[in-house]
């Protein structure tokens, strides 16, 4: 059974969200651009649409709760603005490992969340989460690019677990400066023993996205 949750919890987790989710929207329209072909620059466009429909069905719900979207968004710029700033991808396949690892290490962090909370918040969440097509699409770009080169698994290895400190890093600082969002997972999880199991099965995840593009984590 689910526990009573705080609603600012609620609105500071699903204003976080929001935010990323117009934030991947910027970045997959930009990296579509650095598309080697017609196809790819198509397949991420969509994505691109896909990501701006979850963004606007957040700031919908964050207004049926009766709180200013942008408001809701606001405290969550400065860490995601700087983590997207310092890993900027230069090629088109940074940018795949980028948005499949990266963003698939914020998405099990939400994920996890989304555990704690109460419908319809909860289905929301995960709704919003569905994979848009993209895992399967990286995954084949890059073992393509593997394939035909066998100087880019070493680049892409160093690539990827770059973006995963810098991920974490940026997480703790979020959760540490949201009491609402701190409170929040440790309820879900029950004391400090489940955070870090918690902690280890988003790791866990990781490892498994970086052996399924043929990268070392």
């Amino acid at each position: 059974m689910t526990t009573p949750v705080d609603s600012s919890a609620v609105v500071d987790l699903l204003g976080a969200l929001a935010y990323a989710e117009l934030t991947a929207f910027d970045r997959l329209a930009e990296d579509a651009r650095l598309a080697p072909t017609l196809t790819g620059r198509a397949a991420l466009a969509r994505m691109a649409a896909a990501e701006i429909g979850h963004h606007c069905r957040l700031v919908e719900r964050l207004e049926e709760l009766g709180a200013d979207p942008s408001q809701a968004m606001a405290p969550f710029v400065p860490a995601l603005d700087a983590f997207h700033e310092s890993t900027r991808p230069s090629t088109w396949l940074e940018g795949l490992v980028k948005a499949y690892v990266g963003d698939g290490l914020a998405t099990d962090f939400y994920r996890e969340i989304a555990a704690f909370l109460p419908d319809p918040d909860r289905a929301l969440v995960l709704e919003v989460l569905d994979d848009t097509g993209y895992a399967d699409f990286a995954v084949r770009e890059v073992r393509a690019a593997i394939r035909a080169d066998r100087k880019v698994p070493g680049r892409l290895s160093l690539w990827g677990r770059r973006l995963v400190g810098e991920a974490m890093s940026q997480s703790q600082a979020v959760i540490a400066e949201h009491d609402g969002l701190a409170g929040l997972i440790i309820a879900g999880t029950g004391d400090l023993s489940g955070v870090a199991k918690l902690i280890e099965r988003i790791t866990g995840a990781h490892t498994r996205r970086m052996k399924a593009l043929g990268l070392n984590p």
